[in-house]
Formats: structure tokens, C-alpha cells, sequence
């Protein structure tokens, strides 16, 4: 517990325990998978950070801000534009880690996302009432390349008989949130972690699927500035308000990576769903605000 503890907080800069692992995590540039970034990088990790390239994604925090902090640091990071929605990029991606790591892997966090705009632009709607195409801007980037990615990843991790992968889901796959696409994204998450961790037990990868509770990111907060996050739940703004302020940081979401990522017995929990709280409760780490 000890070490795990160690590598969450930033009480030690002695133990390192991911020194010499490499990370991947994509959609790295800001929210969730900035904040596992910097904690994997802070447990002693090289962290790759994927995301889009600045002009497609404008007045937002880009993946070498990320660098930077973790630099700053004295921890390792690269940032590698990747536009998750082409399968080329992807296969570039991997391709770079594998040439600059002699194809070593160590953790993928598959976080990237880019169904935002598209569930700004169809908020208040019906399934039927949007255009078909929804569903691809949903879970083409959302799903299909959780599927791409660990495939990928996971013929780099079979040959060192070793690995983690970790799907960013929600509570979304199992009662109603968002919208449709949204919410069959998540279940399918779940499902796909279930049933990769089955074929991937015997080379000792683990796969699981991670829930957050709702967390402080850019876009939380954006969206309850604009209203639209009390649109797309049908709760009153008052009541997200409180919600949102009471929520946990990305650091929390990265510190139970990192943690899960630390334990030698983390194959004892392949092809389930975590939580974020459980987690703290199990590694005992805790928030930036305690």
C-alpha cells in the first residue's frame, strides 16, 4: 500500500515505481487524460500524450502544454499529433512508439474523445430527431478507436507477456445519460474490456474499464457555464452546479491509473469495471483538496 501511496501523491520524489515503463494515453492534451499523463509521468513513467493538432481544436489547452508541465516536473513526456478518427495516424502512432521504445508498451489508457460538438449541437434531441451520422461522431473516435488502439497495443504488450490497458467509461453504460449513442458507447466499452481481458489473460495483460465520478475538466466546466450540461442530464442548473464543485480532479483519475498501473497483482481485477473511488479507498490516495 505503502508504494502505491507514493506513487500518487507527491509526498516522495524517491520512489518511482513505473521508472522505465512506457504509457500511452490518448486525448492527453487537457481534462482526464492530461490529468493520468502527469500522474503517470510523476510514478516515474515515459508518457506518450496523443491528441489533435492546435488549429482543429482552438482556445484550448494542447498537448505540449501537457509536455511542458510534466517537463517541468523533471518527468518525461512526448507529445504526437494523431487525429484518432483517421486509422492511419493511429497506426503512425503506434508505429513511433515501437521504433523509439524497441516496441515496448507498457500501459494504454485509451481516453480520446470527440463527440463533444456534435452532442452541443444535437442537445435537447430525441435519437430520432438527428441525423444518423451522430452516432459516428459519437463512437467513431469514442468506441471504434478503443477497439483500434488496443489492438495495436495489445501486439506489442503479447510478446513481453505484460501490460495494462485502460478504457475510460462511465456509468453511462448502464442507465441513461447524455443520449443514446453516448450511453451504447460506454456499455459497449465495458463489454469490449470484459471480453479482451478474457482473450488476453493468458499473456498477462490486464484490460479494465475505469469510471470517474464527474469530474472538474474544461469542458464540465464549460458546459455548465453555457447551460448546456443541465440540458444534456435534464437536471436543474443549480443542483450540476453543486454536483460539478463537488466532483473529483483529473489528478484523482490519474492517481488510480498510476496505482492500478503500480500493483504487481493488477491481474486479478483484468476485465472489470473500476471506479475511481474504490480505487482511492483500495490505494489510499486522495484529491488535490484532500
Amino acid at each position: 500500500m505503502h508504494v502505491y501511496l507514493m506513487a500518487s501523491q507527491k509526498a516522495s520524489k524517491q520512489i518511482k515505481p513505473l521508472s522505465g515503463q512506457i504509457a500511452l494515453v490518448t486525448g492527453g492534451a487537457r481534462g482526464v487524460g492530461r490529468g493520468v499523463a502527469l500522474q503517470l509521468a510523476e510514478a516515474g513513467a515515459t508518457v506518450y500524450i496523443s491528441g489533435r493538432k492546435p488549429d482543429s481544436t482552438p482556445r484550448i489547452p494542447t498537448l505540449h502544454d501537457t509536455v511542458n508541465e510534466i517537463s517541468s516536473r523533471g518527468d518525461k513526456a512526448v507529445a504526437v499529433y494523431c487525429d484518432h478518427s483517421k486509422d492511419d495516424e493511429v497506426k503512425e502512432l503506434f508505429e513511433r512508439i515501437s521504433k523509439d521504445e524497441n516496441n515496448r508498451l507498457d500501459v494504454l489508457v485509451n481516453n480520446a474523445f470527440s463527440g463533444a460538438t456534435a452532442m452541443e449541437k444535437n442537445v435537447g434531441k430525441k435519437f430520432f430527431e438527428c441525423h444518423p451520422s451522430f452516432w459516428d461522431e459519437i463512437n467513431n473516435v469514442g468506441l471504434r478507436n478503443v477497439y483500434i488502439c488496443s489492438v495495436l497495443a495489445s501486439r506489442m504488450m503479447v510478446p513481453r507477456q505484460k501490460g495494462l490497458i485502460v478504457n475510460i467509461s462511465s456509468a453511462a453504460g448502464v442507465r441513461y445519460f447524455f443520449n443514446v449513442p453516448y450511453g451504447v458507447g460506454k456499455a459497449a466499452i465495458d463489454k469490449m474490456s470484459a471480453d479482451m481481458a478474457e482473450e488476453l489473460k493468458a499473456y498477462k495483460i490486464t484490460v479494465v474499464s475505469l469510471w470517474p465520478g464527474t469530474v472538474k475538466t474544461e469542458k464540465s466546466y464549460d458546459w455548465l457555464r453555457s447551460g448546456i450540461l443541465s440540458k444534456l442530464t435534464k437536471m436543474p442548473q443549480a443542483q450540476i452546479e453543486r454536483m460539478v464543485e463537488k466532483g473529483e480532479t483529473p489528478d484523482f483519475v490519474g492517481r488510480g491509473v498510476a496505482c492500478l498501473a503500480s500493483d504487481y497483482r493488477m491481474l486479478k481485477k483484468t476485465g472489470c469495471v473500476l471506479l475511481t473511488a474504490d480505487l482511492s479507498n483500495e490505494y489510499l490516495f486522495l484529491d488535490n483538496n484532500g
